[in-house]
């Protein structure tokens, strides 16, 4: 650290708090800030834009900075649910074009071991939409990981129990991929998943 520049050490502590970014790139970026004119200030005034701005959407819980969202204002097929862990796997869902239904961002996903409950998530308010409105199908998108699985198995139940159709993602080998290079684990759920050509 620098021993005459507090205020810069205090930005490279602040940098470093992001996911990704050690030391080295903390100060590379810090340096770069003060270099360019206007750097710091359009930092800075995006940031505060962002914290008095965005906001969860009331109905799907993604980020937005109008109410409803405009997903949930836009007129989607709200009789299909895509459930997500993340506004940002909503986002990539989105770019893919293929789907028109609505959503619904957990904001996480169940896992006891970091103290993460069901009561922790937006669960309660997924099971009242299902309830409430005309649902007739429930798309669990969360990820393939041990967390995103025991997530969509819990949802399974709750929303089966409501008389919910609930399918999950396909997933399995990658398109334009190698056999010979795919893990064990993917090939399995490639071959579970298969379907009628």
């Amino acid at each position: 650290m620098l021993q005459q520049a507090p205020a810069l050490n205090r930005l490279v502590g602040e940098l470093k708090k992001l996911p990704g970014i050690g030391e080295r790139t903390a100060l590379r970026l810090a340096f770069h800030l003060l270099k360019s004119s206007s750097g710091l200030e359009s930092l800075a005034e995006a940031l505060i834009q962002v914290k008095e701005r965005v906001h969860p959407c009331s109905i799907c819980f993604g980020l937005t900075e109008q109410e409803p969202c405009h997903l949930c204002a836009g007129g989607r097929d709200s009789s299909i649910i895509c459930v997500v862990e993340t506004s940002q796997d909503m986002q990539a869902l989105e770019r893919s074009n293929a789907f028109s239904g609505s959503y619904h961002v957990l904001q996480g996903a169940i896992s006891p071991l970091h103290g993460v409950n069901p009561s922790d998530l937006r669960i309660a308010e997924l099971l009242e939409r299902a309830a409430k409105e005309e649902v007739q199908e429930v798309v669990i998108a969360t990820n393939f990981s041990v967390e995103g699985e025991t997530t969509a198995l819990y949802l399974s139940r709750q929303l089966k129990a409501l008389g919910v159709r609930v399918t999950r993602l396909a997933h399995g080998i990658p398109l334009g991929s190698d056999i010979e290079y795919v893990d064990p684990a993917t090939v399995q759920w490639a071959l579970k998943g298969r379907s009628e050509l």
